[in-house]
């Protein structure tokens, strides 16, 4: 989400770009799942610019936002986690992985029986989805993403983790606010944290 369908163009390939950094620096292949997030994430801005050309709606870029939004953030991000720590700390990851694999596994049959609605709210977009017991599956969504990333053993990932906490909570109040979307920001600056994941690899022993 973003202000505008320009601003979340611009944003959408600013965070790709990033991405491509991101791949193209990456020293070990269990890192790139994670380096590639931001890639996913400029996809999804892009996507995001359509449905504010279309003027919100049901059509294909509504629900392709809905899908990388939901079902598949909650297994990529702790996957990718898993993929990039060392094997003692994969056990810790379990529940973070367990709980991904079950909220998307929700949230896809949510997107797959019934429509999203993309809605134009000033400068904002809301989306509109049936969903059963939504409290629950966004703590699941949480504990498989914030969590997963703050239980990482991984110093990069810890503090990564502590940004996505803190700006979803800030995103969340202005998007309710229907004021102003800072998801693109909050994107472009989580992608730029991970770039410098990547490029301190080798050089960052992780936590205990």
């Amino acid at each position: 989400m973003c202000w505008s369908a320009t601003a979340d163009l611009a944003a959408g390939a600013g965070i790709a770009a990033v991405g491509v950094a991101c791949v193209t620096q990456v020293r070990s292949w269990g890192d790139l799942p994670l380096a590639a997030l931001p890639l996913l994430l400029g996809a999804h801005q892009i996507i995001e610019s359509v449905v504010w050309d279309a003027g919100g709606g049901t059509g294909p870029a509504t629900v392709a936002w809905a899908v990388i939004a939901l079902p598949l953030l909650a297994v990529w991000v702790p996957a990718g986690v898993v993929c990039a720590v060392p094997g003692r700390a994969r056990r810790r990851l379990t529940l973070p992985l367990a709980s991904g694999l079950a909220t998307a596994a929700a949230l896809a049959y949510a997107l797959a029986t019934g429509p999203v609605t993309a809605e134009i709210r000033g400068h904002t977009v809301g989306y509109v989805i049936d969903l059963s017991h939504p409290e629950l599956l966004v703590a699941g969504y949480l504990l498989a993403t914030v969590g997963a990333l703050l239980l990482s053993g991984d110093r990069g990932l810890l503090s990564l983790g502590a940004l996505v906490a803190v700006g979803a909570v800030i995103c969340w109040a202005l998007w309710e606010l229907e004021f102003v979307s800072t998801w693109c920001a909050f994107a472009a600056v989580s992608s730029v944290a991970l770039l410098g994941w990547v490029r301190t690899r080798d050089t960052v022993a992780p936590a205990t």
